[in-house]
């Protein structure tokens, strides 16, 4: 896992989005983040926690069909553990569910909704993170240009919604880098980044690593496997073989069988999966926490050397 690349994807117009969202957020009532249920952690933009100061959140655990049931549960009782955050749940029917949006941002500024006035809120998420399909149902009209794409929309809009409610859209964001490595390949499975931006047999080398141990028997039924192996690559000439992904000379075709397990994870084939926990959050948070102290440590010592690399030249020259 260690010899795989970091997978970083931040495109300019991304920058541009990430400035105006910092300088209107002091304007807003309440925030609403849509992340992927799939990937709840990883879909976290920083930015959120690092601007919204103690403004309310709203934390939608958008594709929750395409998620494990019982870890989605997980997460929202986890979020809910901080104050003024809210977490709710939508899958694919979001008409009849919708409504909750709308009614909870009124609950979350009481004084607001109860005086007639205008609530302002600003809606983020990832790309491809289905935002924009939020969107037009929250708006009961097409107002989001929608594709499954990363990255389809590039500007801010305004959207008025019943109940008061000035909705602020945003491009989709990611952030300059993405720290944790694993976030990374989660990201890069469940389409959060084009396909043009990693390297797609790395990224099912990691998908197979972890279904291998988190979701056995999914594997075993969709591959028709009876003995699942241990290892990521002996999974592909196994899975491969029964898939007909065979070449010339009874090679497997490796790389077609990683396009055939992402694919099949992202669409639901696979089954409904959920690729971290609340638990996997708090370690891989403390990692990160320690590689920054670790670079810090670095770039100080380095600063320190060239102090008495100076001091030495001068004592040279006198």
């Amino acid at each position: 896992m260690d010899t795989r690349a970091n997978i970083q994807w931040f495109p300019g117009h991304m920058n541009k989005a990430r400035n105006e969202v910092k300088e209107i957020m002091p304007q807003m009532d309440v925030i609403i983040e849509v992340l992927d249920a799939r990937i709840p952690y990883s879909s976290e933009n920083p930015m959120v926690a690092t601007l919204r100061g103690d403004k309310p959140v709203i934390k939608i655990l958008n594709k929750a069909d395409l998620a494990d049931p019982d870890m989605t549960q997980a997460w929202m009782d986890y979020f809910e553990q901080e104050d003024g955050v809210k977490a709710l749940a939508f899958d694919d029917n979001k008409t009849a569910d919708v409504h909750r949006i709308v009614e909870l941002c009124k609950k979350l500024m009481p004084n607001k909704a109860e005086s007639g006035r205008q609530i302002k809120a600003m809606i983020l998420g990832i790309p491809n993170v289905g935002k924009s399909t939020l969107i037009n149902t929250l708006a009961g009209r097409t107002v989001a240009k929608t594709g499954n794409e990363p990255a389809v929309t590039k500007s801010q809009q305004l959207i008025k919604l019943e109940g008061g409610i000035m909705l602020y859209d945003t491009p989709g964001m990611l952030w300059p880098k993405v720290e944790n490595a694993n976030s990374g390949y989660r990201l890069a499975a469940t389409g959060g980044i084009r396909d043009t931006a990693f390297d797609f047999a790395d990224v099912a080398s990691y998908t197979a690593e972890f279904l291998i141990h988190a979701y056995p028997e999914l594997l075993k039924t969709r591959y028709k496997i009876e003995n699942l192996p241990e290892t990521d690559w002996e999974f592909f000439e196994v899975a491969g073989r029964n898939r007909g992904c065979v070449r010339a000379g009874n090679k497997i075709d490796t790389y077609r069988m990683s396009e055939i397990l992402i694919n099949e994870l992202r669409s639901g084939t696979l089954g409904r999966i959920s690729m971290e926990t609340p638990e996997m959050r708090e370690v891989e948070e403390g990692v990160v926490a320690e590689q920054r102290l670790a670079l810090e440590a670095k770039k100080i010592a380095k600063e320190e050397e060239k102090r008495q690399r100076r001091l030495r030249t001068r004592k040279n020259r006198k």
